[in-house]
């Protein structure tokens, strides 16, 4: 066994957008608006965004992302906007009526400088409802569930390729990701799994080993695709047999089989954890055997060793294959087992973003650390904010 650079596509969990993110790209967006105009400028001593928390009467409860909820009256002469997330210019913002206000919508308000009354008056409010932001955060995750992912085999800045291997075993197969000025390219933090905390980064700092997630244009075949946005970064694989457990600080020490030393692994709430029935197991271990055996038989171009299609729809069962796996909790683990996990980067002490027990037939299969590497990056799209 050997270490693998993953990263999980997290996150990589749903399915998993963060609603912090989202808000946070929505302050950032509407913030931007209203400084653009001189209006704004004058006003920008005195206004907040925030959720509305109640509503009475015609004045607002609203809770800013720090600080105590603020309450702000809303009279007819006050403008009221309402704006799709994405739209960067109040010319596609539409009029709306006060009515249409409802608890959890995000709202920038504009205070009346000249109000003297205990609660403040808005002299705008401009919203974005809350079904709109979920609508958004749907779309993007079906984006990208739609897209594709895996290891970074190669990468050519001067012509913007990429090229992806994804699956294991008989369900391997080589992908090229087309990238163009306007692809939007982003990294995972080092410590991270949020794609919240992902940052823009050149092509350039993409590596071989690499995992990465792409949306965009597919073929009908899968093998290719013309890439609006991709998200990669540098994660760990460990395969190795639980030395301890520490249920209570959400920790366990795992001898790692390919440098032969302890590491200390940090679980959180966001970590997946599953385990293989011992069947599933068996069967997958002589999948991936058997793919090993017959490594030396020539494949078709585009990276399958099956006849065309075969390796994309069985890929796909692969996937459903794990994601049926038993969920399991860590007081579930016990010491001597045998683990496969992707984590953060770290020598001796890691976060675990998956974690697959009931491996042990996986172990003597050359291809399972790539098996754990693609189930981490498919089985879930990015988190992303709705923009």
């Amino acid at each position: 066994m050997h270490v693998r650079n993953t990263l999980k596509g997290k996150e990589m969990n749903t399915r998993k957008m963060t609603r912090r993110a989202a808000l946070a790209k929505f302050a950032t967006g509407l913030a931007v608006l209203l400084l653009a105009s001189p209006f704004a400028l004058a006003q920008a001593a005195s206004r907040f965004l925030g959720t509305i928390t109640a509503i009475n009467g015609t004045t607002l409860t609203v809770k800013p992302a720090q600080g105590d909820a603020r309450q702000v009256e809303v009279p007819a002469t006050a403008q009221l906007k309402r704006i799709e997330p994405g739209q960067t210019s109040l010319s596609a913002a539409v009029d709306m009526k006060f009515e249409e206000l409802a608890v959890g919508d995000r709202v920038l308000v504009n205070l009346d400088p000249n109000s003297t009354g205990s609660v403040p008056q808005a002299v705008r409010v401009i919203a974005i409802k809350q079904q709109d932001v979920a609508q958004k955060q749907q779309e993007e995750t079906e984006a990208w569930q739609h897209g594709v992912g895996g290891l970074v085999k190669s990468v050519d800045p001067s012509s913007g390729v990429i090229i992806v291997t994804s699956g294991a075993g008989p369900t391997l197969k080589v992908i090229t990701v087309h990238t163009t000025p306007q692809t939007t390219l982003k990294r995972y933090a080092p410590a991270s799994v949020s794609f919240a905390d992902a940052k823009p980064a050149p092509i350039s700092a993409i590596q071989p080993g690499d995992q990465l997630r792409a949306r965009g244009t597919k073929n009908d075949e899968g093998t290719e695709i013309a890439a609006d946005a991709v998200v990669s970064g540098s994660f760990r694989n460990v395969s190795g047999t639980i030395l301890s457990i520490d249920a209570a600080n959400s920790t366990l020490v795992v001898k790692d089989l390919a440098t032969k030393k302890p590491v200390t692994v940090r679980f959180t709430p966001q970590t997946q954890m599953r385990r293989l029935p011992d069947r599933m197991a068996q069967m997958l271990a002589a999948r991936l055997k058997g793919a090993a055996a017959g490594a030396g038989h020539e494949r078709p171009q585009g990276g399958s060793a099956e006849a065309p299609g075969a390796g994309q729809q069985r890929g796909g069962d692969l996937q459903q294959f794990l994601n049926r796996a038993p969920v399991i909790q860590l007081s579930d683990l016990q010491k001597g087992e045998a683990v496969m996990l992707v984590s953060t980067q770290g020598a001796s002490d890691v976060t675990a973003i998956t974690l697959l027990a009931g491996v042990e037939p996986l172990l003597e299969a050359p291809a399972s650390q790539d098996l754990l590497s693609n189930w981490s990056m498919g089985s879930s799209a990015p988190e992303e904010a709705a923009q």
